[in-house]
């Protein structure tokens, strides 16, 4: 199949009605008439051969061939910008919109206080940062970037490790005046304990603490079952129990007294935070800058870690 400019074109159409959520979204930004756009799509449907998307009037999704097809060339959408970019003299600009994958961890605590210097740093660029608890499928839901704790997934994603954080177990000092501060991990069974829901089994997470090779679960109990992290954080700070979090969200607490380190013999058990997004081989420039943004953002905490 040869490469013409039409074709390009409805290329360039689809990676906007994916980004956009809906043919009016991609109309508007790609200055076209929501009919326009159709017709864009369905020379291209008409092009390959097959149906790139399920249309109703209330939902647009795309097919598995859709999928597969926006999962191949947007990476090259991307490099051809990037190029044209640097072929203008400003391989450095930072501009469009910029769709972030992340948890509300990171975004409520992390990413939130920082970001008015961000959009500040680049008035040309927007962001849609969108936080749930599943990665999903990156490149098919039109995202440029995650950040994500945890180990990533095997995949044809780029994963760059940015930090590891240690989990601490916390409590603040009116808790412990009234109910007393555990000695060993052991003892908070005896404990009113934050229990955090883990969003694939619907369970409570263990808690698990790690010295060294040594490796200690403790079955804690507690009343409150809880999910998002400014609730967590702020349950905690109330002294309701005992919580479990990365410190890299909480070292400001830590530092001013508000929370006790209740193990810190116990400095093992570490969270990874890694950048992911699709494979190529410049990402572009607002990735980037992402990508330095949260590196700063995290600095006082931040390990970094090699490309993997």
């Amino acid at each position: 199949m040869a490469l013409d400019g039409r074709l390009l074109s409805n290329v360039g159409v689809l990676a906007a009605v994916v980004e956009g959520g809906s043919f009016a979204s991609a109309a508007n930004a790609l200055g076209l008439t929501p009919s326009g756009v159709s017709r864009a799509i369905a020379r291209l449907e008409a092009r390959i051969g097959v149906r790139l998307f399920d249309r109703t009037t209330r939902s647009l999704n795309l097919t598995d061939e859709g999928r597969l097809l926006y999962a191949n060339v947007n990476p090259l959408v991307l490099g051809i910008e990037d190029a044209v970019t640097i072929a203008a003299g400003a391989a450095g600009a930072v501009r469009g919109r910029l769709r972030v994958n992340t948890d509300a961890f990171t975004s409520r605590l992390l990413l939130a206080p920082h970001l008015p210097r961000f959009l500040d740093q680049y008035p040309e660029l927007s962001l849609d940062l969108v936080a749930r608890d599943q990665l999903g499928d990156l490149v098919a839901e039109g995202f440029d970037i995650a950040v994500r704790f945890g180990e990533p997934p095997s995949s044809s994603l780029v994963a760059r490790k940015l930090m590891d954080t240690r989990i601490v177990t916390v409590a603040t000092p009116a808790y412990l005046k009234r109910h007393g501060r555990p000695a060993k991990p052991a003892d908070l069974v005896n404990h009113a304990c934050l229990q955090v829901r883990n969003p694939v089994t619907g369970q409570p997470y263990t808690w698990e603490f790690q010295r060294g090779r040594k490796l200690v679960k403790v079955p804690t109990t507690g009343r409150l079952l809880l999910t998002d992290a400014g609730t967590i954080l702020a349950t905690a700070l109330a002294g309701v129990g005992v919580a479990q979090i990365k410190a890299v969200g909480i070292q400001q607490h830590l530092d001013s007294g508000e929370f006790v380190d209740l193990f810190p013999d116990w400095p093992d058990e570490r969270f990874p935070l890694y950048a992911l997004y699709p494979s190529r081989h410049l990402p572009a420039a607002k990735v980037r800058a992402f990508i330095d943004f949260v590196m700063a953002a995290i600095a006082p905490e931040a390990k970094p870690g090699p490309r993997r």
